[in-house]
């Protein structure tokens, strides 16, 4: 095993301190594993609470601060943060207005923060949640019953987090939360399994010239294993399976996101054929955005995420927001 790491036991701790060191606009709990934007709770504005296994970086930590999360709570590698990281998470950003839970769909993220609700209402905290489920690679896994939450957790994140910035209730906040995830659809390729810091060895396995057609974002099988294909042949896969399963009636956001390990060369590349299948579905492109936002350790491969956005759900896109991660008009 080769890794940048002391010990395996130690690697989300030591993760955090090196955040914190980095990003002082933030408030890192190492001990209690939550992150919080410095400036929280911000009087009147809503505030937005995820979380999940870490080894998806930067999500969620990484997209803390204004106009998008008030708050992350990372858990082990793969693994659901606990309830009382949700609830004092929700503690510390609550402004009187309330917390949106984002909770990407798998058993362990839906189960804690449905119990972390319950928590942080019994200590006065009004709580929303918006399941993000965008996957349309399959339908239950094993992590999960019913479709996964993947890359279009990214979108609510942010759109919901400018809705939250502009002052809106939290009804008004969750009803823009749940659109955004209601018009998102990803489809997630692998060309190498990942390799978690307690395993030290490959998730599961793939051999050389293979690679797996919708992948989930923790190694879990997708629809079918194929001989390695083009950059071209993928794009025309992944996009025709998300255009099959939602055809956009309006413009689209694009998000090109890399797995962990693959260049940002592949992925640019990857892009261009990704645009060229939309041009010839007829499918008009609003934004883009490439890069590793949700990531699956050191595995390889890309993920495509299309979200339908009318007028005022690209105005919110484009508003201004600043994390680690993500950040423009500020």
């Amino acid at each position: 095993m080769r890794m940048l790491i002391n010990v395996p036991e130690t690697v989300v701790a030591d993760a955090l301190r090196g955040m914190a060191a980095a990003y002082p606009d933030l408030t890192v709990d190492v001990e209690n594993r939550v992150i919080v934007r410095r400036d929280a709770p911000v009087a009147g504005q809503v505030g937005l609470v995820s979380g999940g296994g870490s080894g998806h970086e930067p999500l969620h930590g990484g997209f803390v601060g204004p106009g998008m999360l008030s708050a992350a709570c990372p858990g082990e590698v793969f693994t659901s943060p606990v309830p009382d990281q949700m609830a004092r998470a929700a503690a510390a950003v609550d402004s009187g207005a309330g917390v949106l839970f984002i909770v990407k769909n798998y058993t362990g993220d839906v189960l804690n923060f449905d119990m972390a609700a319950e928590l942080a209402e019994d200590e006065g905290v009004q709580v929303a949640k918006v399941l993000v489920n965008d996957d349309v690679a399959v339908t239950d896994s094993l992590y999960t019953a019913g479709r996964r939450g993947t890359g279009g957790t990214l979108f609510v994140e942010k759109i919901a987090g400018a809705a939250a910035a502009e002052g809106r209730p939290l009804e008004r906040v969750e009803s823009v939360a749940r659109r955004v995830n209601e018009n998102s659809r990803s489809f997630g390729v692998a060309l190498s399994a990942c390799t978690t810091p307690a395993k030290g060895s490959p998730t599961f396995d793939l051999p050389d010239g293979e690679l797996e057609l919708g992948i989930g974002i923790h190694g879990e099988p997708g629809r079918e294993r194929r001989p390695m294909m083009t950059s071209g042949e993928i794009a025309d896969f992944a996009v025709n399976a998300i255009l099959e399963d939602m055809p956009p009636s309006s413009p689209v956001l694009v998000l090109v996101n890399g797995m962990g390990a693959t260049p940002l060369l592949e992925l640019f590349g990857f892009n261009a054929e990704v645009q060229r299948v939309l041009r010839e579905r007829g499918v008009a492109v609003a934004r883009t955005l490439v890069g590793n936002y949700v990531t699956s350790l050191d595995m390889a491969g890309t993920s495509v995420t299309l979200c339908q956005v009318d007028e005022e759900l690209l105005r919110l896109w484009d508003a201004p927001v600043r994390t680690p991660a993500l950040r423009w008009g500020m």
